[in-house]
Parts: structure tokens; sequence; C-alpha cells
């Protein structure tokens, strides 16, 4: 899978996700600072999230300090459905009831042994089917409604 994955600050934590996901097989497009290229929480938060919106990556992984700034910069993206998961069971939740397209994890508070929990959950749980589904296209309805395109 071609995943974007991008943080304003590489740490151990940034470094040890890459390592993993190219370990795991996975193609990526690297931003923000894990490119070489300072840039701050917005922009990282843009870009991934334009890759995903634009079919250029299937998905998306982006990490600030909280990671809210990027959570919310992700979301302005048309198309993009961002989510902080603290935990595996958020990040299973996120996949099914909302079908995330953009993971995002915080630098301050995750370490690697639950950042690998959240992947794995992230990566093994299909997006929900029937009602799941037809919440997330009230989702895009919401985003045409407010004058952006939407892919649900």
């Amino acid at each position: 899978m071609r995943l974007a994955v991008g943080s304003d600050e590489r740490t151990h934590l940034t470094d040890f996700v890459v390592e993993k996901l190219r370990a795991q097989g996975h193609q990526l497009e690297l931003c923000g600072a894990l490119a070489g290229q300072p840039q701050d929480w917005p922009e990282v938060g843009e870009e991934v999230a334009r890759k995903v919106a634009l079919g250029e990556c299937q998905e998306g992984i982006v990490f600030c300090w909280t990671g809210t700034g990027v959570s919310i910069a992700a979301n302005k993206v048309p198309g993009v459905r961002a989510a902080l998961c603290p935990d595996a069971a958020t990040a299973q939740g996120a996949r099914r009831w909302n079908h995330a397209n953009v993971l995002v994890m915080s630098l301050r508070l995750t370490s690697e042994a639950v950042a690998e929990e959240i992947m794995e959950a992230w990566q093994s749980t299909p997006f929900g089917q029937g009602e799941e589904a037809a919440q997330v296209a009230r989702l895009a309805n919401l985003e045409r409604k407010y004058g952006g395109r939407a892919n649900a």
C-alpha cells in the first residue's frame, strides 16, 4: 500500500513507525520533517491529507506534539477523515464507524508499543458496512453542503 507519512518533527517514534511500515512492505511518501523539509503542523497535515484526497496515496499517517493540530488541518481537506487515535480501540472504531483514512498520533503521548498496537488495529479493521457506511455518506453530504468535495 502507498502511504503518506508526515510530521512537523522527526523523533524516535516517527523513525520507529517509518521503519515498521517499510518492513511491512508499504511504499511511503514522507512529508514534512520526515522528508527533510521543515514544515509546521498545518502544512504537514495538509500535505498528507492532500495526497490521500487526490489518490496519490491510499492512506496517511501524521504526527504532531498532541496530534490535535494536524488532525484539524488534515480534516480541512475535503474527502479526508483524519482520526486522532491514542489507543488501539479508538483506531478500530475510527476505521469501522468513520471510515478514517488518515491516522493521527501524538508525539507526546504515544510509545512505540502503543503505536504498534494502534497500527495493527488500524490495518486489520475494515470499514464498516450498512449503517456505518450510511453515516459516512452523511459526512460527505456535510462536506458538500459547506463547499467541499467529498469522497465517501
